[in-house]
């Protein structure tokens, strides 16, 4: 009985997602499909998948946007649209820090990283999809999956200003994201 339990309770689990479906919102509009590498970061995978189940990420913003590198949202805390947005990017979940889980995959157009502060292992809820390749980050951030489709729409997203990439004015944001098996 114990193992039954035990495997119903596995197939429940947010970790066993394969990937991630968002709809965006904006001056991009349309659908992204990521593909989560639960093998390469269980414990990345995990979490978002927890945050997503949950709702948290529906209606956060992009708000650190660099044009020729990456597009940031998951700022569950700061970053949700019809909040002060001044401080997006400051926040997380209400769920801890996660442990890095650095791989050797190289950070390539269409991949998905984990944002984190100084500290390697700070990573929450924020993650980024690269717009070109940023090998200068392979080994230091902890790659989570890649787009599979829809990078036309990661494409169309507003893009920021100033060397940090704050987005000014109306951001686009994810307005539902979805966990996908």
């Amino acid at each position: 009985m114990y193992k039954l339990a035990a495997a119903f309770a596995l197939l429940a689990s947010p970790a066993l997602a394969t990937g991630l479906e968002i709809d965006v919102s904006g001056e991009a509009n349309g659908t992204i499909v990521i593909d989560l590498f639960e093998e390469v970061a269980p414990l990345h995978v995990e979490q978002i998948t927890r945050i997503a189940a949950d709702g948290s990420y529906d209606g956060v913003v992009f708000h650190r946007v660099i044009d020729g590198f990456m597009a940031q949202t998951g700022d569950v805390e700061n970053g949700v649209m019809g909040m002060d947005l001044s401080r997006a990017g400051t926040g997380g979940s209400e769920y801890g820090n996660i442990p890095a889980e650095f791989s050797d995959l190289p950070f390539e157009r269409g991949v998905v990283g984990m944002a984190r502060a100084q500290n390697p292992n700070s990573a929450n809820s924020q993650f980024f999809i690269m717009f070109e390749p940023g090998y200068f980050l392979n080994g230091q951030y902890t790659v989570v999956g890649e787009v599979t489709a829809g990078m036309d729409v990661v494409d169309a997203i507003k893009r920021g200003t100033g060397a940090n990439g704050a987005v000014i004015g109306q951001p686009d944001m994810m307005a539902t994201v979805r966990v996908t098996e």
